[in-house]
This record gives C-alpha cells, sequence and structure tokens, in this order.
C-alpha cells in the first residue's frame, strides 16, 4: 500500500464495491468516493491505490477525478460550503450571502479556513431553486438561507451539532453498497436474469425470465442499414 493510500479496511471495501459491477474499471468514481471519504480528499497514494484495483493508471484516476466538482485532488476542510449563485438564488440575494460567508468565515472563495474546518466555494447552480438562497455542505442541501442562518449553520457544524445529519466531506453515501452485477472472467457476456437481486426477488425475476416467450430479433428496414 502507497503512503496515504487506502487503508486496509477500505481496501478490503473497495473489493467489495469492484465485484459490485461487470468490469473493474465501472467502478473508478465510486472508489474515488471511498478514499474521499477517509482522508478527505484523493491523495496521490489514494490514487496509486485505485489505479492498481481497476486496472489503469494514477493518471487516468486524477484525469476522471478532476473533471468530478464532488471530487477533490487537492486538501478541503472537513465542511465544504457551497453557496449557489446562479438566477434564482441570485434574484435572492445570493451574492450578498456568498460575501457575508467571506467574512463570516475570514476567507475567500476556494480558500480553507486556518483550523481546516471550512472550505468555500461559489456553485453555478445546486437545483435548488425552490429554496434560494440554496446552500450545499457535504452534499446536504440547505435553504433557503439568510445571514443570520448561515452564521447558526456555520455554528451547528463547529461544534459538531449536526455530525447526525452532514458526515465528513467525500461521504456521498453512508449505506454500503453489496449488490450488484459480479465482475469475474468472461466480462461482456449477458447477466442472468434476476443477477444481484437480493433473495425472493432475484428468484422471481430469474423465473420469469424462464416462462417469457423468446422475441426474434427485428429485422432492420431497407434503408437503414439492413440488407434488401
Amino acid at each position: 500500500m502507497s503512503r496515504e493510500g487506502l487503508s486496509s479496511e477500505n481496501l478490503a471495501k473497495a473489493e467489495t464495491i469492484v465485484a459490485c459491477y461487470p468490469k473493474r474499471r465501472s467502478a473508478l468514481i465510486p472508489l474515488c468516493h471511498l478514499a474521499q471519504s477517509e482522508h478527505g480528499y484523493l491523495t496521490p497514494g489514494s490514487m496509486v491505490d485505485i489505479g492498481k484495483l481497476v486496472g489503469c493508471s494514477p493518471a487516468e484516476v486524477r484525469g476522471t477525478a478532476s473533471f468530478y466538482d464532488m471530487l477533490h485532488t487537492e486538501p478541503v476542510g472537513r465542511y465544504v460550503f457551497a453557496v449557489c449563485t446562479n438566477i434564482a438564488c441570485m434574484l435572492a440575494g445570493g451574492y450578498e450571502i456568498l460575501s457575508h460567508a467571506q467574512q463570516r468565515l475570514g476567507i475567500r472563495v476556494g480558500q480553507t479556513t486556518p483550523d481546516g474546518v471550512f472550505t468555500l466555494e461559489e456553485a453555478e447552480c445546486l437545483a435548488g431553486c425552490n429554496m434560494a438562497v440554496c446552500v450545499q455542505v457535504n452534499h446536504r442541501f440547505f435553504g433557503p438561507i439568510d445571514e443570520d442562518g448561515f452564521d447558526q449553520l456555520a455554528d451547528d457544524l463547529a461544534a459538531g451539532r449536526l455530525e447526525d445529519t452532514v458526515p465528513p466531506h467525500g461521504v456521498l453515501s453512508r449505506v454500503s453498497r453489496t449488490v450488484g452485477l459480479p465482475a469475474k472472467a468472461g466480462v461482456g457476456l449477458p447477466a442472468k436474469a434476476g443477477a444481484g437481486l437480493p433473495g425472493k426477488a432475484g428468484a422471481a425475476a430469474a423465473e420469469k425470465a424462464k416462462s417469457a416467450p423468446e422475441t426474434p430479433p427485428a429485422s432492420a428496414p431497407p434503408g437503414d442499414g439492413g440488407t434488401s
């Protein structure tokens, strides 16, 4: 295991996640979230470990992670504030809330507080127009937020009063996924009906598939790639 890579516990979890997919490489993004839940961001070591797990280079892992706002390749605070300033939130005072947030936290957009608790970001759109001004903290939504509401939210987060609601940054889901299409030799073959479904649901799907009449493939019409 590389320095600051995945812990032995998370390496075991990683193999469980990989097993949910027909191809190991398909688990790349879920493994990035797993690594981020451990360190708060994707460390160089964790990108090496992920690359080994899915069969690609660390550069490919970084290239994928750098495309998504939810994934970070540099350290961030325990709580990442994202203030929406798109049209609905802008009209409701989004820029004013963002300015207040900078004053309240003592940092500018893109910076992290010296104690490592907060990072501040400006969001293009959080799709929470019904709660403008909308603020996101570690992928959890709050709104409508005014200046007093922002201060109260920051105080509650710093004091740990919202730990049951807002997990540390990087934890997108707190449910461990164990169901999926098993990754094994012979990838690319169609999965058996009901594969990946637990208990009675899987058995019912498989039985239904057995009794269903086979449908012959439709022939392509002339002039649409078929033969006349």
